[in-house]
């Protein structure tokens, strides 16, 4: 063995000269993203709010890529893949229901601060939060309205609104495994809200009441993990928004608080819900 001294180690530099913007910036756009934030008011906590959002905005976008990926599988009987997509969407909806946390405590003198800043702008305008709710199967022609004046985006959540939500494509894999769903589910209007079935709830009653290592029933089970999060999602709006303004009128004109309640009340993909009292 060398009793030399051994040099001490030194990690290579990284490459740091670009000849133009960084690999990085190139793949991210993190100057673009740092750039889009334009405060109205000159409340610090408005920074807060606007980034806040503009977050969930981002979340939105991810869990919607995702469930339309596990629409597209299960209409190819892809049933893993479907599944994949769903428990990556969980912890998508972990995080974008995390974003609540630098909201949540807020009082109304600090919301009133930037409040006017808002003017008629509300959450229930975002079009890809839109997006995620037809996907859901809560569609309503009606939430069409407010984006007539940007043609791209209308025709968007136009095509969405036509289109089987990601339970509509559940309930005919369902069906094309044997399983008793009705004609009234599969050939009902999917521009409608969906609206549950007794014989939909026995299907998935039978199914957790067999073998629970069934795909199907893994299926079921990533579903429901994403409705669960799907309420704590609602239910965290309604505590921020009722903390911050009580029952106020919401912005955009909207009824607020009593908006939210009536939406934090409703479960989606309601017969995974119900059948567990018939197992």
């Amino acid at each position: 063995m060398s009793h030399e001294a051994q040099e001490p180690y030194e990690p290579e530099t990284p490459h740091l000269d670009f000849g133009g913007t960084t690999p990085y910036e190139d793949y991210v756009r993190a100057d673009v993203l740092t750039h889009l934030q334009h405060p109205l008011s000159d409340d610090p906590g408005e920074m807060v709010f606007l980034v806040t959002t503009q977050v969930m905005e981002l979340w939105f976008t991810v869990i919607v890529h995702e469930w339309e990926t596990a629409a597209q599988a299960l209409r190819q009987d892809r049933v893993p893949v479907a599944t994949a997509a769903l428990k990556r969407s969980v912890r998508e909806l972990e995080a974008l229901n995390a974003s609540w946390r630098p909201l949540a405590q807020l009082t109304p003198a600090q919301f009133n601060a930037y409040r006017s800043a808002l003017g008629e702008g509300s959450g229930f305008q975002s079009a890809m939060y839109r997006r995620m709710e037809f996907l859901l199967g809560e569609k309503s022609a009606s939430m069409l309205v407010p984006h007539r004046g940007a043609p791209r985006v209308h025709a968007e959540l136009e095509k969405a609104l036509h289109e089987p939500s990601l339970y509509d494509e559940v309930l005919r894999l369902l069906a094309r495994r044997g399983h008793a769903v009705p004609d009234s589910v599969l050939r009902r209007d999917v521009a409608l809200r969906y609206e549950p079935s007794p014989e939909v709830e026995a299907v998935w009653t039978a199914l957790y009441a067999g073998d629970e290592s069934d795909e199907l029933a893994r299926l079921g089970e990533a579903l429901t993990d994403v409705a669960e999060l799907v309420w704590r999602w609602r239910n965290d709006h309604l505590v921020a928004t009722r903390r911050a303004m009580g029952a106020k009128t919401g912005t955009g004109g909207s009824a607020g608080v009593a908006w939210l309640e009536k939406r934090a009340r409703k479960n989606v993909f309601p017969e995974l819900w119900t059948a567990r009292s018939h197992v």
